[in-house]
């Protein structure tokens, strides 16, 4: 059976990174943008991170621009806003795609395991959030409008 623990991804810095690495912690997985209407919740993700990391929680920032070219910047610029603008500390990757052919191979798995809305597999905007339990197994996937801090209860469960 494949889990998380089977992928790889850069990181923002470009360091090749096996997400075996995290094996045996509760993972939030989000698509994220600087400049989407939803990016203020980059401050939320941040708050579950400094809030439930000590026990063994972390979030996994992906930056994508399929959705109205939302985020531009390259990864230094990426990397800047989110540590200035919302002190972003948790781990971010590289820019990647999430839908289509040139999908990560990461995200074609995440969407197999927990489609959405009506069976749909597509990821429909910025900030669609991935809830992995400490197996590598994806519990929930949660709507882009789900506010970081509603998820605080399905985390508590996992840890």
């Amino acid at each position: 059976m494949t889990t998380l623990y089977d992928f790889d991804a850069d990181t923002l810095a470009g360091a090749p990174r096996s997400l075996a690495e995290y094996r045996g912690q509760v993972l939030l997985i989000v698509n994220t943008a600087s400049q989407c209407g939803l990016t203020p919740q980059y401050a939320g993700l941040e708050t579950l991170y400094q809030q439930y990391r000590e026990r063994g929680f972390e979030v996994l920032g992906f930056p994508c621009n399929q959705f109205g070219g939302q985020e531009p910047g390259d990864a230094a610029q990426i990397g800047q806003f989110c540590e200035t603008q919302y002190g972003v500390s948790f781990p971010m990757f590289a820019k990647i795609e999430v839908n289509g052919d040139g999908a990560h191979p990461l995200y074609r798995w995440l969407r197999k395991q927990a489609p959405g809305l009506l069976g749909t597999e597509a990821i429909k905007w910025n900030f669609t959030k991935f809830l992995i339990d400490r197996d590598g197994r994806v519990v929930e996937r949660f709507a882009p409008t789900t506010a970081p801090a509603e998820l605080a209860p399905a985390i508590e469960k996992l840890l």
